[in-house]
């Protein structure tokens, strides 16, 4: 899995040093052995693992060069925040997440893989950002992937970022016609559209996108509003 791993990466543009590649190798382990117990993913074949769980993840690296705090919503077994974070280990990272034992896993991986400045947090997305809630709007990036639709998760997310900071929505093709609908949304919630990233996963087929939406404006009190509003009324 090692060499599959750096040559891939080296594909997709990023240089993996050895202690990296180890924290990858030991993830990886971990991920499919919890996995027999909860479930974490459907993709338990090592190769599939690296391709479309860590090197995917690494995609929006290129959006947090100025980012010192990065948030995780919704991160699920730990992507795509665990693997940034061991790339960019000056990160300090908050893994949020609803479900509690994905988050004893997610406490394994990081007392495992030796990473040090990550919290995990388990809240709903919306309520960990609402009006005075000490995680709202504290962070320099917001990161999310395949949770929802984006005018649902821009509602989710940006409340947590910072004016001046990013939101980074990985989503599949097609983008552009969720961008659209999600448009009075992002403005309604003070971000901006500043770029799609597109990619195609290293010798495949594969092609995902990057929604880069920066905080341009403080987010209204009012949002998040409750997850059942959120899905049934999408702003």
């Amino acid at each position: 899995m090692t060499n599959f791993l750096y040559s891939t990466a080296q594909k997709a543009g990023f240089c993996l040093d050895d202690a990296q590649l180890n924290q990858f190798t030991m993830y990886s382990t971990l991920l499919r052995q919890w996995n027999e117990k909860m479930n974490l993913t459907a993709i338990t074949e090592p190769d599939e693992i690296v391709l479309k769980h860590f090197v995917d993840s690494l995609y929006g690296i290129k959006f947090l060069s100025d980012a010192k705090t990065l948030i995780d919503v919704g991160t699920g077994a730990g992507f795509p925040g665990v693997p940034l974070k061991i790339v960019k280990p000056e990160l300090s990272l908050t893994l949020l997440d609803s479900l509690n034992k994905r988050l004893t896993f997610l406490e394994e991986v990081k007392n495992q893989l030796r990473l040090s400045d990550v919290t995990c947090v388990h809240s709903r997305a919306e309520d960990g950002a609402k009006a005075g809630a000490p995680l709202r709007e504290s962070f320099d990036a917001a990161v999310s992937r395949a949770v929802a639709n984006l005018s649902c998760l821009c509602e989710y997310c940006i409340p947590y970022v910072k004016v001046g900071g990013v939101f980074l929505a990985y989503k599949g093709p097609g983008v552009t016609e969720e961008l659209a609908e999600a448009q009075n949304a992002i403005e309604i919630l003070g971000g901006e559209v500043t770029g799609v990233f597109e990619y195609t996963l290293p010798d495949t087929d594969i092609t995902h996108s990057v929604a880069v939406i920066k905080k341009v404006k403080s987010t209204p009190e009012k949002y998040p509003r409750l997850q059942g509003k959120i899905q049934k009324k999408p702003l």
